[in-house]
This record gives C-alpha cells, sequence and structure tokens, in this order.
C-alpha cells in the first residue's frame, strides 16, 4: 500500500472508534480481516497512526479546530509525525486510495502554536484530570502528560534461572538491533520504539523468548518486584497476581527457594500465568484461584512478603492503551479507590509480624496511590513505611546510577513514584511497608 492509502484506511478506523466506541485492538484487527491484501509493514504503519492520533487527540484536535476523523489523522501527520503540508500532499498524487488533498484550514492547522492552550490540551489528558496532575507533579505536569502520549519500547527481563544476563543479552542483540541493557535494573533489556511508522520488535517470536531466558516486562514493573526484595526460604504472597509477570520476577530472585503463591481475585486473569510457568523453569510458585476466604485461609499472619499490585485506573499505561486514557470516568476512579482501601484491608492480614507488605499501582494519581497509604496508615499502627529505595538497593538487583535516577522519583511514605519521564518507563507506584 501507498502512504496515501495508509492515510485512508487510518481514518477509516478512527471513523469506526467515533462511531462504535470499541477498543482499538478491536478496531484494527476487524480492518486487517476485512483489507487481507495489507501486508504486516502496511498495517503497523497504520496502527502507528492510529494509536499516536489517540494519543495526541487532544491537542491535535485543538489545534485543527475541527473534531473530525480526516482531520485527527491529517493532524497527527502534520504534528506529530513532522510532515509539511506540502509533504503531505506529495504522498495523495496518483494514488487513487489516497484522501482529499489539504485544505487551507488543515494546513493552518498543522501549524498552529498552541501553547496558550489549558493545560489539559498541552498534556494531552482528560480536562477532569488536570486536578491531579498538578497535584501529582506540579509544573511538570505538562511534561508528564506529555511523556505519557509518547510512543513505549519494549523491554524483557532476563530469566536468570535459565542464563546469565550476557549470553541473553547477546542472543537478543542479534535478532533485534535496538537491544540496550537497561540503565535501571541489571537484568532488563530495552527494545527501542522510535518510529512509529515501523513494526513493533517481534520479542516473542525469538528463541530466547521461546526457551524461558526473556519475558517480557516493562523495566517499571521490574522495579516494583524489586523492592520487595525477598531472601532466599522466604515465604511471598503475589495477592493481586493477574497474568503473573511479576510472580515469575519474584520467583526468580529467590532463585527457586522459598514459595510463591500466587492469587488473583478474577480467575480468568490467572489464565496466561501457566505457560509462562512453564517456559520459566521456575520450580517454587503456586497457583491458587477460588474464593479467598477459603484458598488462602491457611496463610494468614504467616507471610514474609505479600505483595499486591492493586487494581487501578492504569493511567501509568497509557502510552500502551492510548484509548482507555480517553474512557476513564471519574466514577472508575471512586470505584478503584475503594477496590485498592478493600484489597490493602485484606491483603495485610496475610503480612506475618516484622513481614512487609508492598502496594504497587500502575497510576499515576495521588488518590489511589499516596492517600490510599496513608488511610491504611492513619486506620492502624500495625505498620510503617519503608523506604522503597533502599528496598531496591537492598535486592541487589538495580544497575550502575540507578539510585541516582530513582531518586527525583521519591514521595511522600518514602514511596517511588515511575513515569514516562523521570524514568522512561510505564508509570507504577511502589510503596513498601513493614
Amino acid at each position: 500500500m501507498r502512504d496515501g492509502a495508509k492515510i485512508a484506511a487510518a481514518i477509516e478506523i478512527l471513523e469506526t472508534l467515533e462511531a462504535q466506541n470499541s477498543p482499538v485492538k478491536d478496531a484494527v484487527r476487524d480492518w486487517g480481516k476485512a483489507h487481507r491484501f495489507a501486508g504486516s509493514g502496511d498495517r503497523a504503519w497504520i496502527t502507528g497512526l492510529v494509536l499516536d492520533a489517540l494519543r495526541h487527540k487532544s491537542s491535535v484536535r485543538h489545534a485543527m479546530q475541527d473534531d473530525s476523523a480526516r482531520s485527527l489523522a491529517m493532524g497527527t501527520v502534520g504534528r506529530i509525525w513532522s510532515m509539511t503540508g506540502d509533504e503531505i500532499d506529495t504522498l495523495f498524487v496518483a494514488d487513487d486510495h489516497a484522501p482529499e488533498p489539504l485544505s487551507d484550514a488543515e494546513r493552518e492547522g498543522i501549524a498552529r502554536d498552541i501553547s496558550d492552550a489549558p493545560l489539559h490540551i498541552r498534556g494531552d489528558f482528560p480536562e477532569w484530570l488536570s486536578a491531579s496532575f498538578e497535584r501529582a507533579f506540579g509544573e511538570a505536569a505538562e511534561a508528564e502528560g506529555q511523556a505519557l502520549s509518547s510512543r513505549a519500547p519494549v523491554d524483557l527481563r532476563v530469566n536468570r534461572l535459565k542464563v546469565e544476563f550476557e549470553r541473553a543479552f547477546k542472543d537478543v542483540g542479534s535478532k533485534l538491533k535496538a537491544a540496550n541493557q537497561s540503565q535501571l535494573v541489571s537484568s532488563g533489556i530495552r527494545i527501542a520504539q522510535t518510529d512509529p511508522r515501523g513494526k513493533a520488535a517481534a520479542a516473542e517470536s525469538i528463541p530466547s523468548y521461546g526457551k524461558g531466558w526473556v519475558e517480557v516486562q516493562d523495566v517499571g514493573s521490574q522495579l516494583a518486584a524489586l523492592a520487595a526484595a525477598p531472601k532466599k526460604g522466604m515465604k511471598i504472597l503475589d495477592y493481586c497476581a493477574g497474568a503473573g509477570g511479576k510472580t515469575l520476577a519474584l520467583s526468580a530472585l529467590l532463585e527457586n527457594a522459598g514459595q510463591v503463591h500466587a492469587w488473583d481475585l478474577d480467575w480468568r486473569r490467572l489464565r496466561a500465568i501457566w505457560p509462562r510457568l512453564k517456559r520459566s523453569g521456575t520450580r517454587n510458585v503456586q497457583v491458587h484461584d477460588g474464593k479467598e476466604d477459603k484458598v488462602l485461609a491457611d496463610f494468614v499472619g504467616k507471610m514474609d512478603i505479600v505483595f499486591c499490585d492493586a487494581p487501578c485506573t492504569g493511567t501509568g499505561t497509557w502510552r500502551r492503551r492510548p484509548d482507555a486514557k480517553w474512557r476513564l470516568r471519574e466514577r472508575a476512579l471512586e470505584t478503584r479507590m475503594g477496590e485498592q482501601d478493600t484489597v490493602l484491608d485484606r491483603a495485610r492480614k496475610y503480612v506475618k509480624p516484622g513481614g512487609r507488605l508492598v502496594y504497587v499501582t500502575c497510576s499515576l494519581l495521588p488518590e489511589e496511590n499516596e492517600d490510599r497509604v496513608t488511610a491504611m496508615l492513619e486506620g492502624s499502627a500495625d505498620f510503617k513505611t519503608v523506604p522503597a529505595l533502599e528496598a531496591l538497593q537492598a535486592s541487589g538487583g538495580l544497575a550502575e546510577g540507578a539510585v541516582e535516577l530513582l531518586e527525583p522519583c521519591v514521595g511522600k511514605h518514602g514511596a517511588i513514584q515511575l513515569t514516562p519521564n523521570r524514568t522512561g518507563t510505564d508509570g507504577f507506584y511502589v510503596c513498601v511497608m513493614e
């Protein structure tokens, strides 16, 4: 497909999203099924444009002064992909499947200065979250919003249960040329994603992944697991285990000694954990599904570490799920806050005296993070906070120089707030209590 036709395809998908309010994955998949002539490279190019349009929807629409799908696509190509009006029109020449040439208004929109626009426009996040962003980041709120609108890299965690880092890194680098060692974690490999028009790194198709040498996991998630700082022989409860990414990381930190118990309220989220466990070579993980009061009754007051990756709004993952950014509503935040209080209240009972509770969200909002910890601590004298950065250092899993990079992320309760702007990771909040 020629580029003009790809832009037309992106417009079609954006129109579908507006009309049906369906997840972007579904809309892109359905378009691909209906247009099987499009190759994988074409689909990657089109998907990149659609995702970037969603990432920057607020600022682009404000600049273009038009809410149509066409205007959003054209504005994204011009403003985000840095193409001039003439360059865009050149793509449409002699292409019967391309859109109509740019209008004068569209050309003006591509060049329009929006530096005086409201914060939520410049930062590309929902207006009702402006106060939360300003509270969390102050003058850096715009930069944080813009970083959340960037494209996320692919991060890998080397599974030291099976292979030394150097061997895995060499093998990955031979297949994925953009691989670099993480600046934050010693077991991390980062594959940069700089061109939104290119295909994403096929990490799950390389031999290292199939052999269980590496696992796809954002560096922020890897850091969250390191904050547990477990020692050999410990008993860990991964209370909201989900698909098991942090379960595997915790197991590896124990070096197959001790025990990790993985449980989740929604058993369907645990389905992905089984093939990952088999591939990883871990032997110290037990998966529990079913009603909590029944299956976890024997663990009350006996766990050295309870790791709690609580349900949240997912604001820290907007780079990967930009459509979710615009679907988020205030009621959903209120619901999540209630769920987080419940999770903390229930998870804490499994911690033995002297044990640790690690509270994690993939959110940037203080309402889900420090406010929930504050509420828990005010309601009980049983726990005290432990500086998360000290816990990370004690884990032995930080890369050289990582402490200096993480120090600006330390906030109330000694917790760490990771963000794309600060650390180049997804947004994760990590608080350690004892």
